[in-house]
């Protein structure tokens, strides 16, 4: 089959589960034999799609944002919006730019569901154009995420291909819109999902959720845990000698790092947890500067600023060196994750994790009993979690084996992709 997916980039600049795991995806399904081809929107693919094929960006997120604003951009001729979407320029603007408010951001996602009646239909007509080409017409279009539904109607009326669309997190991304968008928004969605021939759910309990949300029938959605290169993740030949807790996350408020931060506080009050590491990773955008260089105070105020290793980069080499210096993964989310890639990677690397008693991590620890969950949104419930792991050396190397041994079972993405693939051939038109 010739697969194009459609799929949000990052710019790069944090480490952006979404984007990592749809490029996973792409090169997997290459490797299946189909043609797949990885389509960026707004920005650049991570760098884990350098060695897929891709088509260009689509979307721009410089024109989106002024054909959203300023009329007179809905008309430009397509050299000038070529000009707004140099890879370049994009990822520099996806590095400078803060969040937009939510008033501003409502809008945007409301005109990008409403697609042919959207402030962004030049962009939609190109889309179109390069996917009815003949060397780019697909047999299968994946969108990303339920956000990208507006695309759905107008794809399957001038393609008249299969469309599937990918279920990954939108509900944190919507709701914190707030008052009156969160719910103008879920109902364009809902009114979109008639144009999707399958919808796929990072996991069960995304499943539920997200049936729910968009009212749809539960068998109008399946379930396809992301999956991971397991052969290219290996477990360290020597744990650390001291507890080591990692972050891999975006370093933001909303995945908690401030709640982990507080949680090793509590347990260094103690002199018997006082040698507790953490190790940070995971980039931040220019929204989340404040935000970090309080947590760096707070930890030199605590006098921890010592037991902490900031790492830099994210790539996929020195995220493998980083879980492997790791004992335990943490990342505290305020909000109930749909499939946590991070956790993945890590038990991928032989290492157990400690995260909330919500979402996803309920289903990862009894799929694997190689997670600790504690209360959310707790850092004394977080900190008690880990306490007894601090002197329990034998607990946290039989974590690590279990986790391994999950991903090996259920999350090994040559298993996983060929499950997709059997689905959209169920639905292919």
């Amino acid at each position: 089959m010739r697969i194009v997916q459609l799929a949000p980039g990052s710019g790069g600049g944090f480490y952006c589960e979404n984007c990592i795991r749809d490029a996973m995806l792409v090169r997997q399904l290459h490797r299946l034999g189909h043609e797949a081809v990885a389509v960026p929107m707004y920005l650049p693919g991570v760098a884990e799609q350098s060695d897929t094929i891709q088509g260009p960006v689509f979307f721009g997120g410089i024109n989106v944002w002024l054909q959203q604003h300023l009329g007179l951009f809905r008309k430009t001729p397509r050299w000038v919006d070529r000009w707004f979407d140099r890879p370049g320029l994009l990822r520099m603007a996806a590095k400078k730019a803060a969040m937009v408010n939510a008033r501003e951001l409502g809008r945007t996602t409301i005109s990008m569901l409403e697609g042919a009646d959207g402030r962004q239909v030049k962009e939609l007509d190109r889309l179109l154009d390069w996917l009815a080409a003949a060397d780019n017409k697909p047999d299968v279009v994946i969108l990303s995420n339920a956000l990208l539904a507006g695309l759905a109607g107008p794809i399957r009326r001038r393609l008249d291909c299969t469309v599937a669309c990918l279920l990954q997190d939108e509900d944190g991304f919507v709701d914190g819109l707030g008052v009156p968008w969160a719910q103008q928004v879920w109902e364009l969605m809902r009114q979109c999902a008639a144009d999707v021939d399958l919808f796929i759910a990072v996991s069960r309990y995304y499943k539920t959720l997200m049936a729910e949300k968009l009212s749809l029938k539960p068998e109008r959605i399946q379930c396809v845990y992301p999956g991971l290169d397991v052969d290219a993740y290996q477990p360290a030949v020597q744990k650390p000698e001291t507890l080591t807790i990692g972050f891999l996350s975006r370093m933001c408020k909303e995945d908690g790092l401030d709640i982990l931060v507080d949680a090793i506080a509590i347990l260094a009050e103690s002199d018997e947890f006082n040698s507790v590491r953490l190790k940070i990773c995971g980039g931040q955008t220019a929204a989340d500067i404040s935000y970090v260089q309080t947590i760096r105070e707070k930890l030199q105020s605590c006098g921890l600023a010592e037991n902490v290793e900031w790492v830099d980069d994210f790539g996929i080499e020195s995220r493998k060196s980083f879980l492997q210096r790791i004992s335990l993964m943490c990342v505290p989310v305020r909000k109930a994750a749909a499939y946590g890639l991070c956790v993945l990677e890590a038990m991928a690397c032989g290492v157990g994790f400690v995260e909330p008693k919500a979402g996803v991590f309920e289903e990862l620890a009894q799929l694997s009993g190689a997670g600790v969950l504690y209360e959310p949104n707790e850092p004394a419930a977080l900190a008690e979690a880990i306490r007894p792991l601090l002197s329990d050396r034998g607990a946290v190397m039989q974590m690590g084996q279990k986790a391994r041994q999950a991903i090996e079972s259920h999350f090994d993405i040559r298993k996983t992709s060929q499950s997709l693939i059997k689905l959209l051939e169920g639905v292919r038109r």
